[in-house]
């Protein structure tokens, strides 16, 4: 497939609110929400941050579907299938007010503060810094950016022209910092620890479904990531495959997922269509959300455990991966 690639600045959407398919890696794109041909209630904004290790698995969350927000954060032992802790802010009918940034590189301040819930995530010079404090719980994170690329997609729906995932996800930042529950304290090394940004902007069906593996960790002693996903919005101009080593970006085509929907903690598989990809992951924990209020119904098994298997870079040159622990999903939502 021959994919568009973004590399001039412009809007996400036209004049007559539609996108601008393809993708980039770095931020080239101007997000305007004014520019949305669509209900407010249709519109959806979020910032997720995922820091973890070879255990322990920290994930952030400001967001909003228009008609409810989300401030949240959650710890837990994928090793050992422990939930450590879980604080959730629900905001009734936001609508656009919860002062979602327009671009993830540049320098910022995502704020929240009610209620007994704080959470804030800073972004100066490259550098992201994520704090919570809630009841008993106190974090403090520390990400420092470690390639030069990351990826971008802006993707439209076969329902409607004016349907858009506009999307940018940052792979590979190291990771250092605390999670304080109570009298216990939870430490992330930058040696061994790493985190991702999934950020996103858009409007898109009511039913949808989607594949998705990010990860990071260390093939030969440098720095390797991936992101992996399928099924979600036309990819035909841009897909959101790619792999990350020693500062470069690998771009690949389309992708499938194999799993057992029957057996969730049989291993899952991941191949690219053009032999230069294969990973099999090795469940250890099936993260299971699930939520249905009102009209809404969505469900998705995030697995995590151990990746094992191999990628072929753009020179021809093969990597053996494992031990690079990280998770594998199916989400299936009706929002």
């Amino acid at each position: 497939m021959e994919q568009i690639m973004h590399t001039q600045p412009g809007p996400v959407l036209d004049e007559k609110g539609r996108p601008f398919p393809g993708y980039s890696t770095k931020s080239v794109l101007t997000y305007n929400r004014n520019q949305i041909k669509a209900p407010a209630y249709r519109i959806k904004e979020w910032d997720f941050y995922q820091i973890s290790n070879e255990e322990l698995c920290l994930q952030f969350t400001i967001g909003h579907t228009s008609y409810v927000g989300q401030v949240s954060v959650m710890l837990f032992n994928f090793a050992t299938g422990e939930k450590i802790l879980y604080k959730e802010k629900l905001i009734p009918l936001p609508f656009g007010k919860m002062g979602m940034g327009t671009n993830a590189e540049t320098d910022s301040v995502l704020k929240y503060d009610k209620g007994g819930m704080y959470m804030e995530f800073i972004t100066k010079n490259g550098v992201r810094t994520l704090r919570c404090k809630c009841e008993e719980v106190e974090t403090e994170i520390v990400l420092h950016t470690t390639m030069p690329h990351s990826l971008v997609i802006n993707i439209p729906f076969d329902e409607k022209e004016t349907q858009f995932y506009y999307n940018h996800k940052i792979n590979c930042m190291t990771a250092e910092g605390y999670v304080k529950n109570g009298d216990k304290e939870y430490k992330f090394d930058p040696a061994d620890s790493y985190g991702i940004l999934d950020w996103g902007r858009g409007v898109w069906p009511f039913s949808n479904e989607w594949y998705w593996s990010n990860g990071a960790g260390k093939v030969n002693g440098e720095i390797f990531g991936f992101n992996l996903g399928c099924g979600f919005g036309n990819p035909s101009k841009a897909t959101e495959n790619i792999i990350f080593y020693k500062g470069e970006c690998h771009k690949l085509g389309h992708v499938t997922f194999e799993m057992d929907r029957e057996n969730w903690m049989a291993p899952w598989t991941i191949r690219d269509d053009a032999g230069r990809l294969e990973l099999t992951l090795y469940p250890t924990y099936d993260r299971t959300t699930t939520a249905k209020i009102l009209w809404i119904d969505n469900c998705t098994h995030q697995m995590f455990g151990e990746f094992k298997g191999w990628v072929i870079l753009d020179d021809g040159t093969k990597l053996d991966v494992e031990r690079v622990y990280s998770f594998a999903e199916l989400a299936v939502n009706n929002w």
